[in-house]
């Protein structure tokens, strides 16, 4: 009986861990995917301004952590939040700047007159589209 007890122990052990390995794969997959999904529609809404050269789009990246477990999705170009949620009197909630301002623009190379620039969002909408799919996954 003592044998019969100890063989199905291990059987259970050996199912239990390779069930633990299964899921765990599983996981890294989901998190791959999503992580993919995030970075390719927030590239795709990127906007591409004749100016940068697509720097924006470029500077978005994936660094995958703790053996695939994590994903973070970075975008690096300092500006990225002024395209997200607008400038001046576009600014989402109206947190801009009301009066309008003159800047040289070495590019263009001439003094420009602005009142801001409206959102273009690209980052919101892929976290969102992200979300729904590893919750619908999950």
């Amino acid at each position: 009986m003592a044998e019969v007890s100890g063989r199905w122990v291990r059987q259970m052990q050996r199912a239990t861990s390779e069930f633990r390995s299964r899921v765990i794969d599983d996981i890294k997959q989901l998190v791959t995917d999503t992580a993919e999904l995030i970075y390719s529609h927030a590239v795709l809404n990127a906007p591409t301004a004749a100016i940068d050269g697509g720097n924006l789009k470029n500077s978005i990246e994936i660094d995958y952590q703790e053996g695939g477990l994590r994903a973070v999705i970075s975008v690096g170009a300092d500006y990225a939040v002024y395209v997200e949620y607008g400038t001046g009197i576009y600014a989402e909630e109206g947190g801009g700047r009301q009066t309008p301002w003159v800047y040289y623009d070495t590019k263009l190379n001439r003094w420009v007159v602005t009142r801001g620039m409206r959102a273009q969002p690209f980052w919101n909408p892929a976290v969102d589209e992200g979300m729904r799919y590893f919750a619908s996954q999950m």
